[in-house]
């Protein structure tokens, strides 16, 4: 199951993110370090092609470590790019991002050349609670729900270094099925869009295979049997846990999910990561084949289609 989503009020931002780019010196693109690679707007790349770009990891607290580690070194290797790891908790957000932006950009500064920058990111990725952490007061709406930000704000980290904040947008396809899952696991994808016990199961399915110790910790299970148990048995132990039941003893599948995704989202699990380089490079291989012979078939349609109008 491909998740999708794209409302009207995206497309809104595209036009406006576009337009603010042909004034602005850099782009600053806030990730989840949680999903960096399913966070990252292959839309806005193309948008803002030849512009110095800054990535942040945000939400480090919540990331494993070690991956994030792994991802900076990514990221860092890019060219004309940058990347630092932040959190909303870190009290030096501001200096780290001006730091960072300044060296992407030395010829900008001082009150006559300002250092004008966009900063973007997915729905729900933290942005807003980051910026405002970093001004010391609240400038920017947040929330638990993805879209809240709903129109372009000019704010000032410092007298020449002008931040545009913008709505949170993903891209019209989402072409890497899992990362589809992912981003549905961390919020930012409207509920309407997705089916919560899919995603969780998908979510389990990851975690026992490279976090389970982690599980068998949160939810207290059985170290010797719960090595074997696949996706569905965990929703099930979680859905007893936590007392998601239905008369009869019946386990409520859909609280059991949602219970799963709020202690993803909050970290009760323990510090994950949900992908690493290695096999982001796989998932997108995978789907820009797939995607490959879906336009074959479109095109051999297509001339058919074409050749008995004739």
């Amino acid at each position: 199951m491909a998740i999708q989503w794209y409302p009207g009020h995206m497309h809104k931002a595209k036009k406006a993110i576009a337009e603010r780019l042909k004034s602005v010196d850099m782009v600053i693109e806030v990730l989840d370090a949680r999903m960096p690679a399913s966070g990252e707007n292959p839309l806005l790349g193309q948008l803002s092609a030849g512009k110095p770009k800054l990535k942040i990891l945000n939400k480090q607290d919540l990331a494993d470590p070690e991956r994030t580690r792994i991802w900076l070194d990514d990221f860092n290797s890019r060219p004309d790019t940058r990347a630092i790891a932040l959190d909303a908790s870190d009290r030096q957000a501001a200096q780290k991002l001006i730091a960072a932006s300044r060296a992407l950009v030395p010829n900008r500064g001082g009150i006559d050349k300002p250092l004008r920058v966009l900063i973007c990111g997915i729905p729900n990725v933290g942005k807003s609670t980051l910026i405002n952490g970093m001004l010391g007061k609240k400038s920017a709406k947040t929330g638990n729900e993805p879209g809240i930000t709903k129109a372009e704000q000019r704010l000032f980290l410092a007298d020449d270094f002008w931040l545009y904040d913008t709505p949170g947008m993903l891209w019209p396809k989402i072409i890497v099925e899992e990362a589809g899952y992912n981003l549905a696991a961390g919020g930012a994808v409207g509920r309407n869009a997705l089916d919560e016990e899919i995603v969780a199961l998908e979510l389990l399915d990851y975690l026992r295979r490279h976090y389970l110790p982690l599980l068998q910790e949160r939810y207290q299970a059985d170290k010797n049997e719960s090595s074997h148990w696949r996706d569905d048995q965990w929703l099930e132990w979680i859905g007893r846990k936590r007392g998601a039941l239905l008369p009869g003893g019946r386990i409520n599948c859909q609280k059991a999910a949602e219970n799963t995704l709020t202690d993803f989202r909050d970290g009760h699990i323990g510090r994950i990561t949900l992908e690493t380089p290695q096999q982001w490079a796989q998932w997108l291989k995978t789907a820009q084949q797939k995607e490959a012979i879906l336009k074959a078939e479109r095109e051999a349609k297509k001339a058919e289609r074409k050749g008995k109008a004739v």
